[in-house]
């Protein structure tokens, strides 16, 4: 009985089977195509699916008046298709045909526009490689001094010579101001003499000296770009005050009481905050009643002394942009009277009397401002 049982099973099996098998291909022979979701690899949407082994089959795009095949593959074996299209800028609609068949439709969305990075200008003038103005174009140099020789250039730098400033007075010396090693060096130092230094109206002298130089009655500009890359000696002291500033070329404009008549410090260094470089715009009566950070100031321009950093302005009627190592840090957008004139450039190593930064005597050794070059467009 188990083994009639058994053979009758395995008999029914076998006929189900036969019966079944051409039923089961002829389904497969007359199914419509099937679309997967398409994906996208780069600029391209790539689409598979499955049809009849071995079948042709094409992929069509929807258009506003028919349907237009933008793609072709036979399909294998196995039968699985893969058809690779670009990808477009509008919503498209397709589907895939074979066997006079078609598949469900899958909308493909458009791909967004890239953002191609503007182009560097190509070329050069005297300042290096073109930099590009905002807005649009490029720059013209105006200005520029390597420092590659063995002295300050008289024909653009004016070296202050018998000025009290601060603590310290600034003197024409090659103790002080020196060019040499591919760079401008400005030092403060101890006063060789007594006398070094001119009598100021209180009749005492300063006990130190120091190195400036700028472009009065030289050379000024209204407007452009203004660059230059220096280092602040790192010292373990307070008291050294480093600046990079433009200043009103009284030749060409009224000068105002200060600080309504406009001053543009790019950068000041302080021995007492070894890590930054601090801007500041003058230019109301009341200095806008004090620092005030994003407005005419800014506690985040990162400089460590020690090493050399590139400060740049950019410069025009509507803004003034100040950035240190590429990286903006004071953006003033008041469109200030004061800054519409010609300013004349200049350079300091200084010597703070007063506040967080007040040096002391004992603790002061020679200290040195190198600027590497200035280079100024327009």
């Amino acid at each position: 009985m188990k083994s009639w049982s058994a053979a009758l099973v395995l008999l029914l099996s076998v006929v189900s089977w036969g019966l079944a098998a051409p039923a089961a291909e002829a389904a497969s022979d007359d199914r419509a195509p099937v679309l997967h979701r398409p994906g996208q690899a780069g600029t391209s949407v790539v689409f598979t699916g499955r049809a009849r082994p071995r079948a042709k089959v094409r992929l069509q795009v929807r258009s506003p008046s028919a349907w237009a095949t933008v793609g072709r593959d036979r399909a294998s074996r196995g039968g699985r298709f893969r058809i690779v299209v670009a990808t477009a800028d509008r919503r498209r609609t397709f589907r895939a045909v074979s066997a006079g068949r078609t598949s469900k439709t899958y909308d493909v969305a458009s791909t967004p526009a890239v953002a191609v990075p503007a182009s560097k200008p190509v070329g050069s003038d005297a300042c290096g490689p073109l930099v590009t103005r905002p807005g649009g174009g490029t720059y013209q140099c105006t200005l520029v001094d390597d420092f590659d020789g063995s002295a300050v250039d008289r024909g653009l730098w004016h070296v202050m010579d018998k000025v009290s400033e601060g603590a310290a007075c600034m003197v024409d010396t090659p103790q002080t101001v020196a060019v040499h090693s591919g760079a401008l060096h400005l030092t403060v130092r101890p006063a060789a003499s007594a006398d070094q230094c001119p009598l100021r109206p209180d009749g005492t002298r300063a006990e130190f000296v120091t190195g400036s130089v700028n472009t009065f009655w030289k050379w000024s500009q209204q407007y452009g770009r203004f660059e230059a890359r220096m280092r602040s000696q790192a010292v373990p002291f307070a008291g050294p005050q480093e600046a990079f500033w433009l200043w009103p070329d009284i030749r060409y404009s009224t000068d105002l009481t200060w600080p309504a008549s406009g001053e543009i410090d790019i950068a000041e260094t302080y021995a007492a905050h070894p890590n930054l470089a601090i801007p500041f715009l003058h230019y109301t009566g009341n200095d806008n009643g004090g620092p005030v950070p994003g407005l005419n100031t800014a506690w985040n321009c990162a400089a460590a002394r020690g090493q050399w950093h590139t400060y740049a302005l950019e410069w025009t009627a509507d803004q003034l942009v100040i950035s240190v190592d590429g990286r903006e840090c004071l953006r003033n957008t008041t469109g200030g009277a004061s800054f519409r004139k010609r300013f004349i450039m200049a350079f300091s190593q200084l010597l703070t009397p007063s506040g967080a930064n007040q040096f002391l005597p004992g603790d002061l050794s020679p200290t040195t401002l190198d600027v590497d070059y200035v280079k100024v467009w327009r």
